[in-house]
């Protein structure tokens, strides 16, 4: 469905026609442009859309399917942005990602939700406060949804730090996590942080191509990217690469935690099986004393004796102690 569709002219909203149309043709003559907010639009709602703006069936196809990584695609009459806002769950420590899809032109922004988590109705309210930057056209538009996805980046990368130091201190506590659930919630970490890189990791080259920093062809400019935007998006592509740093940073190490958890749990069993050996041990000898004394036989040493019974009773208490002494010193028990 359509959210929200307004003209601006030098920074202001102003009311325009309804019809996509004659609003494209309006802001095209007043030097403004269109932008129009969509969320999960269906295939009929978006075609008047496609028609008026004339926008790339490839890229159509995408916006309404969803399930892209993030990327840069430059087509004759647009642009076409794909960015994946995350989601952060403290309630449930859960990570999931909502997905942007943004066509640019020369004086129209056609900006495609999928999911509930985007921070779209704030980017449009803080730049209608701030007309001189929404006065730079569609780039500023641009520029700030790919801001304000990259800053809660930035906040989701310290929840996810957060709750890494509460794994760690798990895993090395006296009892050394012992909990049963342990692996599983390292493993469910570990799951998040990857939805995490998803949506973090792809989204650098298209940043460095729209800052100018990219490598032959992505180096040059972008079309319907204003040419004063690239230190902007310089910043924006800076804190990117803090967030892919430290979400390396975030994987390496709960790699580390699950290795230990691992570690600690092997030689808590190496401690049971010694345990357990040394008390079969222990209980071997009076089994073995009392099976040669029970075959029975007439002719066996001390089986007439009258103080037999007690002497086998002390030895076997003695050989009880003497091994209950060396397991001990040898920390088996």
């Amino acid at each position: 469905m359509i959210v929200d569709c307004a003209i601006y002219r030098d920074g202001h909203r102003t009311d325009g026609p309804e019809d996509f149309s004659d609003a494209l043709g309006e802001a095209r003559t007043a030097g403004g442009f269109v932008w129009i907010g969509l969320h999960e639009p269906t295939e009929d709602e978006f075609d008047l859309v496609t028609q008026e703006f004339g926008l790339h069936p490839l890229a159509v196809e995408d916006a309404l399917k969803a399930h892209q990584r993030p990327k840069l695609e430059v087509y004759e009459d647009s642009l076409f942005a794909v960015l994946k806002p995350v989601v952060y769950e403290p309630e449930s420590d859960a990570v999931s990602t909502d997905e942007l899809m943004i066509f640019l032109g020369d004086a129209f922004v056609v900006v495609v939700r999928h999911g509930e988590g985007a921070p779209l109705k704030t980017v449009r309210q803080r730049l209608e406060h701030e007309p001189e930057l929404l006065g730079k056209g569609p780039t500023a538009v641009l520029y700030a949804i790919a801001d304000a996805a990259v800053d809660h980046y930035l906040d989701v990368a310290v929840e996810l730090q957060n709750d890494l130091e509460e794994l760690e201190a798990e895993v090395f506590s006296p009892d050394g996590g012992g909990s049963r659930h342990t692996a599983s919630r390292i493993y469910t970490f570990k799951r998040q942080v990857l939805e995490f890189r998803r949506a973090t990791g792809p989204l650098a080259p298209p940043l460095a191509r729209l800052a100018g920093t990219g490598t032959g062809a992505f180096g040059a400019g972008v079309p319907f990217v204003n040419e004063k935007a690239r230190p902007f998006f310089r910043d924006v592509s800076d804190h990117l690469t803090r967030v892919n740093e430290s979400v390396e940073g975030l994987d390496r190490l709960v790699s580390d935690i699950l290795s230990a958890h691992l570690a600690q749990t092997s030689v808590r069993q190496n401690d049971d099986m010694r345990k357990i050996s040394a008390w079969a041990a222990m209980a071997a000898v009076p089994t073995m004393l009392a099976g040669v004394y029970g075959m029975n036989f007439d002719h066996m040493p001390e089986l007439h004796w009258e103080w037999g019974y007690p002497a086998v009773i002390v030895l076997m208490a003695a050989l009880e102690v003497l091994l209950f002494r060396l397991f001990k010193r040898r920390g088996w028990l």
